[in-house]
């Protein structure tokens, strides 16, 4: 029980990789708290993992203040916060995305983390210690073509993350992030823009190891950063990406 009796938030778990986290995370001995848009979704993985589920919009403060304090409410502590919420556009040339879109990629991927930071780093500081973890993407270290904003809000992350880490690790706050490669989640069918087995194959093809990632790849790779196991590991970037970024 690598994660026993520690309080998790984890963004986006309604689905997909932050689903996968969940499910791990538990199976560890965490309290996770489920935060999604996704009420019917979110709710049904919770009572399933016997969570919490708060409805959040992470682009939102009063969202995530919500959120921390609903976390606190039930378990009074909180040890680690995953921001994994994404958004992207369909891969697509740069001058067709409109600025509604580029304006919410970029506060669901970055201002999403300046919210949780504000509201959770007071929470470690009264711990004395405090794990958050970002999920990016390769797309922020070897981007694709098509996915302009995407690929810069994912850059962003991961400035953002080795930023936080040297700042706050004189308080024993580790901050680190995880870089997927594409899995089979919802938003495949964005990056790839067209949904044909040769686009599929093209992305495959891309990957040194020769498949695409899982949800259980990231949740591994997120457990040992969380866990005491890694108390000597921040501003961690890690490529979970079969080789994409060699």
């Amino acid at each position: 029980m690598r994660l026993k009796d520690k309080v998790a938030i984890i963004t986006g778990a309604a689905s997909g990789f932050g689903l996968g986290m969940a499910e791990r995370f538990v199976a560890e001995g965490a309290k996770v708290v489920i935060a999604d848009l996704n009420e019917t979704d979110g709710q049904k993985a919770a009572d399933r993992l016997d969570a919490l589920f708060v409805k959040t919009d992470v682009s939102k403060g009063e969202d995530v203040r919500a959120l921390i304090t609903a976390t606190l409410a039930l378990h009074d502590r909180i040890d680690i916060y995953i921001n994994n919420a994404g958004y992207t556009h369909r891969n697509c040339p740069l001058l067709e995305v409109d600025e509604e879109t580029f304006d919410r990629i970029f506060q669901v991927n970055v201002k999403s983390i300046y919210l949780s930071v504000q509201q959770v780093i007071p929470v470690f500081r009264k711990n004395g210690s405090g794990v958050i973890l970002n999920i990016a993407s390769t797309a922020g270290v070897r981007p694709r073509p098509g996915l302009v904003w995407y690929n810069s809000s994912k850059g962003a992350v991961i400035s953002m993350t080795r930023s936080l880490a040297i700042e706050l690790a004189p308080e024993n706050i580790r901050v680190c992030a995880i870089n997927p490669v594409a899995g089979k989640t919802g938003m495949l069918p964005l990056f790839m823009g067209e949904e044909t087995e040769e686009k599929f194959e093209l992305f495959r093809s891309s990957i040194p190891l020769g498949r695409l990632s899982t949800p259980a790849d990231i949740a591994n790779a997120a457990l040992y950063l969380c866990s005491d196991e890694a108390n000597f590991l921040t501003g961690v970037c890690l490529d979970v990406d079969g080789g994409r970024c060699i």
